[in-house]
């Protein structure tokens, strides 16, 4: 009987688990080079992406860790290291003191942008050796509809 579940799996099953591996490889190749060139792992690009999106360049934490799908104490250790080289502050709100607010430092912006140049530069490397334009067109066309018609933004605004 397991053998007949994993040998007949549908289409949807099929494309879900290329989705993982594909993301898996992808998310590798790319943290690494983040990684080594700016000392930056992905969610750290991410977060400080949010932020410099976000008014006023801050965010209550509780709403980031929503956002970039971390647990509570999974954007305190993120943030941590953030707010420990300078790239994020933390910040208190007036109105309520259980409030804590993560906001992006100038130079938080400035490494953002930085990191940037190069971390989009490696993605369209990236998908460029595995997909023609129409592809990945298509492609985006596709995975954006799985996120229910959301656009993926992966710069810092202007």
């Amino acid at each position: 009987m397991p053998s007949q579940v994993l040998s007949e799996q549908t289409s949807g099953v099929q494309a879900f688990s290329a989705l993982l591996r594909g993301y898996a490889a992808a998310t590798r190749q790319l943290n690494a080079q983040l990684t080594a060139d700016h000392g930056l792992t992905i969610s750290d690009y991410e977060v400080l992406l949010r932020l410099a999106r976000a008014p006023e360049r801050q965010m209550r934490r509780v709403d980031l860790a929503e956002q970039v799908l971390l647990t509570a104490s999974g954007i305190t250790r993120l943030l941590d290291g953030l707010e420990g080289s300078g790239l994020v502050a933390r910040g208190s709100c007036d109105t309520d003191r259980r409030v804590v607010y993560a906001v992006l430092t100038d130079s938080g912006l400035a490494k953002l942008r930085e990191a940037s140049a190069s971390h989009l530069a490696q993605i369209d490397a990236f998908f460029a050796a595995r997909f023609d334009d129409g592809e990945l067109g298509d492609l985006s066309a596709l995975l954006t509809r799985l996120a229910d018609g959301e656009p993926a933004v992966c710069e810092p605004a202007a």
